[in-house]
């Protein structure tokens, strides 16, 4: 102990005299860990403390002041009491102690031994002794943090200050400027109001003191490490302004001047502020203001020319309705809402009947802004606005008017649903029912797309509002829907239609069931009528997209579990009568019918009732059908069934995908267990009929259109949840990887690789998934290294895609699949297919191996695949032969381009080099995708790209005479992005580039073109005078 005697006044010495700043931490850690108490350090400070130099004293509080906040919270009640009563005295001493003392005050104030009482003597002293704002930035930020830690801890003694809490807090806010001290202040403001302080007489200076700053004009400086913005000190100000009634006399007034300024930033703020204060006032604090608010909203709407403003100022309209639509209604006093919305009526209702004029719809803004408010509020708009709409609706001949009319009797309806209260089922367009639909049905009628586009929608919204639609609209809307889905050839007017069709499918599943199902049913099979010569092919055509809107829309109203037990044995039966030939449908119809059943399994609820539809009736059928014509082959009349059309297949595979992937898995196992074992063993029990061979070789046969089957297994067993076991899994990946390194057709080895791989993706780690890969790459190798073999493609194939697999999951090996792709950049044949790969391993699959088939995908596995690999691609270029070298730029290519935009910017400059040789590569994919890679980092360049400005101008340059369209568009974009350089870097360049722009300028594509003119009107003013 006579140790740390002897020690602390040496730290004391040390630090006072001898300015070692470093000296009070370790005054503090003495403190921390008990060598000296804090009174003890009082006492050595004695000499310091008590000097007569007001900087000696300084020095002697600053360290006392930086201890304490190193330590404040090891300090005794009776510690903490005793430095109170010391720094409050020292308020009064010189000004250059004030500084520490605020500091030491602060730590204090953080304490939580803090004696009672003391949180009020200190602030008394505080407001009494210091004139805030006189003091530097930081000394000022002290105090309001000290008013924060006091108010979170304190509070119930602050609150006994009274008013005289609130007047302190005024007095050290006035005049303040920094915007860091401005948050700290609107902080504290922001509390005295929510927490139920005391504002007293001086509720007036409170708003004067805040409400000077508004509205916030503020630019942070460039690099301001604070980062600080303009938005933070609105919100923080607007929370202040907004919080009390008691503001309304003083802030309305302002809202009202700001609102009327030419500055829209201000009206913008101050707009924003209205529709946020009146959430918090009552009807009473608007009465007196009303009317000024009114003008200046409808000002702003009807004159602004600003979307922002225009929006801004509808919330707020809707936001004062809510408002005064709160109002209490009685005998004895005045219906507020309604002598408000009599001003807002009078002003707009008048503009509704001249639809020619521009202030038709600022005008039904106002009135749908206000119709949303409240529940009285829609009554009250619509019972006056409505009628007029609906009359003139019948009385006006002219399209364009009937168009507008049309549009704000949806605005209303589609206003009016957003104030309905979930608890009121009844619409208040009830009594205007029957005018309503007979206005819908009479435009539907109409020969205007435009009309019948706007119709369709209204129809939607009478459709969600209670008691708007009756059984019987509903069926005089679903015979005008099927009308013009059958005649209708604007496919503007049928994608309105549809989701009108599907809205109301929703609603009234029943209706659906009875007339349209069946209608479209009858337009789907019926042939196109006998036509003379001239007009057939023109019908031909016109029936195909009829089919193609029928098969759109029944995929589109089967929502309901009902429907689609309606809908899909239609498209079943669209399959069967394409495959039999009893009636004609195109490849692209039968495709068509695969891709709505794909969409309804995407769409419907998933339920028992859904899933046994799918796994029990949908997938048996697509797979028995799909056997019959790989079976049936070529026909004798020379023709062959288009469901062994790869395009059919392929559109197939997402039905068995979609289904098996979100559709009740136990029903899915089941139905794998029965595809497994129909593959494997010619168990035909998962079709719906016997009539198939005994012994049918799936995936051993010789015939190309039954192994092309393999894709359907795929898309089984490969979409399953990884919960779902595959039965027979060993077998069935051995005949898998057997049958894609043996089978010669494109389209059954790729399918069997890349079911393979799927299955690889989701076997669970352990001894038998590392036997397995090790066997399949013994395999593969083998096929590889031998030059003569014929299967070369097919084992390339499964190699590219169990790496994929691999790659997914993070699986250790496949860095050992990666080497074999690298090194096969050198193959004279695999070579380019090899490059290409990479692409793959990169791209996200559509049919397998992505997150809707529940793949092991881990994150970020890109960036990681390229950290590892990008100097083994380097190094591979660099000791590649020369002809060998574009294979590698073309990986290079592939490989970037696939990275995010973040990553590419980051690595981007140590490739450079390859890339630029990339760029040079005759490959025009390469040269797409280097650009790609390149235009993004070029906006904002790293100094490596600026070094290598000569190889890449001369290089951009050539490429814009290239003969592909899309290589000159994005190289002319790049050129456009090197104008924005540094100029003396570029300029150089200047007279080189314009030259060479001249000639795009004359291309016969005006995309091109337009590319051109930007690119060069930006470099001619490289170096000009009023340029940049």
């Amino acid at each position: 102990m006579a140790a740390d005697t002897s020690l602390l006044p040496s730290l004391v010495e040390e630090f006072v005299s001898g300015l070692q700043d470093n000296k009070a931490k370790e005054v503090a850690t003495g403190v921390t860990e008990g060598k000296f108490a804090i009174l003890q350090l009082v006492e050595a400070l004695e000499e310091s403390l008590t000097s007569s130099q007001p900087q000696t004293r300084a020095r002697g509080i600053q360290l006392l002041s930086e201890v304490l906040n190193r330590c404040h919270g090891n300090l005794t009640e009776r510690e903490v009491e005793v430095l109170i009563a010391f720094y409050e005295n020292r308020l009064k001493d010189h000004y250059v102690v004030t500084s520490s003392v605020l500091q030491g005050l602060g730590a204090l104030s953080k304490c939580k031994m803090l004696p009672p009482g003391s949180a009020v003597s200190m602030l008394r002293s505080l407001f009494q002794d210091v004139h805030v704002q006189s003091l530097m930035l930081a000394e000022r930020s002290c105090v309001y943090n000290m008013l924060i830690n006091l108010m979170e801890t304190r509070e119930a003694e602050l609150k006994g200050l009274g008013s005289d809490f609130v007047f302190g807090f005024v007095q050290s806010m006035d005049g303040e400027r920094d915007p860091r001290n401005l948050l700290l202040a609107f902080q504290i403001a922001k509390n005295i109001i929510y927490r139920g302080y005391d504002l007293g007489k001086f509720t007036e200076e409170l708003f004067e003191v805040t409400g000077c700053y508004f509205p916030i004009d503020f630019t942070p400086p460039p690099n301001d490490p604070h980062r600080i913005t303009k938005e933070e000190l609105i919100e923080a100000l607007r929370a202040v302004l907004t919080g009390t009634p008691k503001f309304a006399e003083f802030l309305l007034p302002l809202l009202i001047e700001k609102i009327d300024s030419d500055v829209q930033s201000a009206k913008l703020d101050s707009l924003q502020t209205l529709a946020a204060c009146v959430t918090h006032y009552e009807h009473k604090d608007l009465a007196e203001y009303l009317d000024g608010l009114w003008t200046s909203l409808r000002r702003e709407v009807f004159q602004t020319s600003s979307e922002k403003i225009e929006s801004a100022g509808l919330a707020a309209l809707t936001a004062l309705t809510s408002c005064v639509s709160s109002s209490v209604l009685s005998s004895e006093s005045e219906d507020v809402l309604s002598s408000f919305l009599d001003l807002v009526l009078r002003d707009c209702k008048h503009h509704l009947s001249e639809p020619d004029l521009k202030l038709v719809w600022p005008s039904a803004k106002l009135l749908q802004a206000a119709c949303s408010a409240s529940i009285r509020a829609s009554h009250i708009v619509t019972s006056a606005a409505m009628p007029s709409l609906i009359e003139q609706y019948s009385n006006r001949t002219q399209c364009s008017q009937r168009r507008t009319l049309l549009e704000v009797m949806l605005r209303f309806l589609q206003s009016v649903k957003t104030s309905q209260s979930p608890d009121n089922d009844e619409s208040v367009f009830v009594s205007m029912r029957e005018s309503l639909c007979s206005t819908v049905f009479s435009a539907l009628s109409e020969n205007n797309s435009s009309l019948q586009i706007t119709a369709t929608s209204m129809l939607t919204s009478l459709a969600q509002q209670t008691g708007l639609l009756l059984d019987s609209d509903v069926d005089v809307a679903v015979d005008h829907l099927i009308r013009l889905l059958l005649i209708e050839d604007d496919d503007c007017v049928s994608l309105a239609v549809v989701e009108s069709a599907r809205a109301l499918a929703q609603l009234h599943p029943d209706i659906f069931i009875s007339k349209l199902i069946p209608r479209l049913k009858t337009e789907l099979f019926s042939e196109p009528m006998d036509q003379d010569k001239n007009r057939a092919a023109s019908g031909q055509h016109s029936h195909h997209a009829v089919r193609q809107r029928c098969l759109s829309a029944l995929a589109a109203v089967s929502v309901q579990p009902s429907i689609v037990l309606e809908s899909t044995p239609v498209l079943l039966e669209v399959l069967n009568s394409a495959h039999t030939g009893s009636i004609s449908f195109s490849v692209e119809e039968v495709v068509s019918t695969c891709h709505s059943l794909q969409k309804i399994a995407e769409q419907v609820e998933d339920t028992v009732e859904t899933g046994l539809c799918f796994h029990v009736t949908v997938l048996p059928r697509l797979f028995s059908l799909a056997l019959q014509g790989a079976l049936q082959g070529e026909k004798s009349s020379g023709g062959r069934s288009p469901l062994l059309d790869e395009q059919v297949l392929s559109a197939m595979v997402s039905v068995v995908s979609t289904s098996c992937s979100r559709l009740q898995p136990m029903l899915a196992a089941e139905t794998a267990k029965k595809v497994v074992s129909l593959f494997l063993d010619a168990d035909v029990s998962l079709l719906p009929d016997n009539s198939f061979p005994s012994q049918i070789q799936l995936l051993k046969g010789e015939s190309w259109s039954q192994s092309q089957m393999v894709c359907l297994l795929m898309g089984c067993v490969c979409s399953l949840p990884r919960s779902v076991e595959v039965p027979q899994m060993n077998r069935l990946l051995s005949q898998l990887e057997e049958m894609s390194c043996t089978c010669s057709h494109h389209l059954s080895f790729t399918s069997a690789a890349k079911c393979f791989s799927g299955l690889v993706n989701k076997h669970p780690q352990g001894e038998a998934l590392d036997s397995l890969i090790q066997s399949t790459l013994k395999t593969v190798c083998g096929e590889l290294d031998s030059t003569s073999s014929t299967v070369r493609t097919q084992a390339f194939t499964l190699l590219i895609w169990v790496a994929k697999a691999l790659l997914l999951r993070y699986h250790p090996v496949s860095a050992t699949l990666t080497d074999k792709l690298f090194s096969l950049l050198n193959d004279s044949d695999l070579g380019p297919m090899a490059a290409d790969g990479f692409s793959l391993l990169m791209c996200d699959s559509e049919d397998v191996l992505n997150r809707r088939c529940h793949a092991d995908i881990r994150i970020m596995y890109r960036q990681r695949f390229f950290s590892e690999n990008s100097a083994k691609l380097v190094q591979g270029f660099n000791a590649a032969p020369q002809e060998k070298k574009s294979n590698y730029l073309k990986a290079l290519s592939n490989i970037v381009n696939q990275l995010p935009k973040q990553v590419q910017i980051t690595e981007l400059p140590a490739l450079l080099t390859l890339l630029l040789e990339a760029l040079s590569c005759p490959d025009q994919g390469v040269q797409l995708s280097t650009l790609s890679c390149l235009e993004p980092v070029l906006i904002d360049p790293p100094p490596a790209i600026i070094q290598q400005l000569e190889a890449l101008v001369s290089r951009l340059l050539a490429l814009i005479s290239s003969p592909a369209m899309k290589v000159k568009i994005v190289s002319l974009r790049c050129v456009h992005a090197l104008s924005q350089f540094p100029t003396h870097e570029i300029l150089p360049f200047r007279a080189r580039v314009i030259r060479a722009l001249a000639q795009p300028l004359d291309d016969k594509k005006r995309l091109v073109r337009r590319e051109a003119v930007r690119a060069r009107g930006e470099w001619f003013l490289v170096g000009s005078p009023g340029g940049r």
